[in-house]
């Protein structure tokens, strides 16, 4: 009957221990998880900052490409001026 007794004050002390220690794993884990939600929040963020400034690019690249468009054409138009005879009379036939 001591035995006994003994077994279970044995095993009541093993459970109790795993349990602390059980505990103490999970509190780990817990702040683990809160860190790595605040990591992800931090890369969900730096992604997005980097979509946004992916697209400024594209948008600022575009307008670039606009303007040298615009460019090339006012060129050759002050191109095609300069080829246009200067004669006062083919003007006014032009007209």
């Amino acid at each position: 009957m001591l035995r006994q007794l003994y077994e279970l004050a044995r095993q009541l002390l093993s459970l109790t221990q795993d349990l602390q220690q059980t505990r103490a794993e999970i509190k780990e884990l817990r702040q683990e998880t809160k860190e790595i939600r605040q990591e992800l929040r931090e890369l969900a963020a730096a992604v997005q900052r980097l979509a946004y400034e992916t697209r400024r690019v594209g948008e600022n690249e575009m307008h670039e490409r606009e303007k040298m468009a615009l460019r090339l054409e006012n060129e050759l138009l002050r191109f095609e001026r300069r080829l246009l005879p200067r004669d006062p009379d083919s003007n006014q036939t032009a007209r």
